[in-house]
């Protein structure tokens, strides 16, 4: 069983009394209508933190003995690692160096100082997690500090474990599925381990973005295996590569492991605010967002959805709606091609759009020495309307040039 010792998470469950919430499990029960079974969610949103990294960083950094903490530590991290690091070095007078990713959300950046104060420095560098992770591990060595992985490191994995702990004790019945979002690995191979040791018949599903399938990747080719690109915009779980650690006890412990389209995610995102008064950040709706995937599955089931963070950037809400509405069908971007005539845009708002459909986005420049000019127009549909009634109505008055939702290239301009 990969060697994990039961006693060490109980023992980082004891350290961590002196700063982590025993975060409450409570039943959702929009998603117990919506899927016909008893869907609980772990809310580790609520941490002192906004979510559950501060296990992992408290219990590594109380691991260092004094002589590894004189020149202090660095770490690497897209936001929530580095508040939980932030915050254990105010706790404990301990200087701390964090990298962060340049597109790091400002909300994130602003909570990791507020939560280091004047102990921590930041340090914003590189695309990714992965380059500002590299450049952290060689600034760490040139000046003697200790680094504080965020997920491939088994202090931070029995840190990030004890949740397990708190879950077999707070659920009354058997938990039948457990759904772990999945970044670098550390939660789902602590929460995993626990569970197959404790409760061996729960279903542990990991959850990773459909943009950064890193640890879906790694299980496929049976290696630990760093993807070139990915999307970063669930920026709590998009890694190019997993922790080795992880990606050793996670095939041995998962019974799946699926990804979850970004917009899904965004219509979640938007659901658990609207309809349960729950913010949460993109990493932190996979759990929730994968339950459609296993509706069959789950009927009647008791069912555990961890909730990881909390850490979302208001600035970022439209981006969110956008990618929803995108991903529901009812958003549509075109390249329409305008007669160069008076009337023709009244034309096309009186002919081709439904007497529900609206226009969100329009952009047009008149182009004198030619017979159309084209405009890019965004279309939110209404009613029962359909995108392939707006196309055939297009192609029937000549307007239509191209459909850009499928252009990937030219659609990443507009969203």
């Amino acid at each position: 069983m990969n060697n994990f010792n039961l006693e060490k998470v109980k023992e980082a469950a004891s350290v961590l009394q002196e700063v982590a919430s025993f975060t409450p499990l409570k039943v959702n029960h929009n998603q117990s209508e919506v899927y016909g079974a008893n869907v609980l969610f772990k809310r580790e949103d609520l941490q002192q933190v906004r979510s559950y990294k501060i296990r992992g960083a408290y219990n590594k950094i109380s691991s260092l003995l004094p002589p590894e903490l004189r020149n202090g530590v660095v770490c690497a991290s897209a936001g929530n690692h580095a508040q939980g690091v932030a915050y254990a070095c105010r706790m404990k007078n301990i200087k701390g160096t964090i990298f962060m990713p340049t597109p790091t959300p400002r909300q994130k950046i602003e909570q990791v100082k507020m939560f280091g104060g004047e102990w921590v420095e930041i340090v914003l560098v590189g695309d990714t997690f992965d380059e500002a992770s590299n450049l952290a591990l060689e600034y760490c060595k040139k000046n003697q500090m200790s680094f504080i992985h965020p997920f491939d490191d088994m202090k931070v994995i029995e840190g990030q474990a004890t949740i397990g702990l708190e879950l077999l004790k707070q659920s009354s019945e058997p938990i039948d599925y457990l759904f772990l979002p999945v970044g670098g690995g550390g939660l789902a191979a602590g929460v995993s381990s626990v569970f197959k040791l404790l409760s061996p018949d729960t279903k542990i599903i990991g959850v990773e973005p459909k943009g950064a399938p890193s640890m879906s990747t790694a299980l496929k080719n049976g290696i630990n295996t760093s993807l070139k690109t990915i999307d970063k915009f669930i920026d709590g779980a998009s890694v190019q590569k997993v922790g080795y650690l992880n990606f050793t006890i996670c095939r041995e412990n998962l019974d799946d492991m699926v990804t979850v389209d970004e917009g899904k995610v965004c219509q979640t995102i938007l659901e658990l605010y609207n309809k349960d008064a729950i913010v949460v950040e993109p990493a932190g709706a996979l759990s929730v967002a994968v339950l459609d995937m296993y509706k069959e599955e789950i009927k009647g089931k008791n069912v555990v959805c961890l909730i990881s963070g909390s850490n979302n950037d208001i600035t970022r809400t439209e981006e969110i709606k956008e990618r929803a509405l995108l991903y529901s069908g009812v958003k549509h971007y075109f390249l329409v091609r305008f007669p160069q005539r008076a009337g023709a845009l009244k034309e096309f708002i009186s002919e081709v759009l439904g007497p529900t459909d609206d226009i969100t986005h329009f952009e047009y420049s008149k182009k004198h020495n030619r017979t159309t000019g084209p405009a890019v127009i965004g279309i939110e549909l209404g009613g029962d309307e359909t995108v392939e009634a707006i196309k055939e109505r297009m192609v029937e008055r000549n307007f239509y040039g191209e459909y850009l939702n499928d252009n990937s290239d030219l659609f990443q301009l507009l969203v």
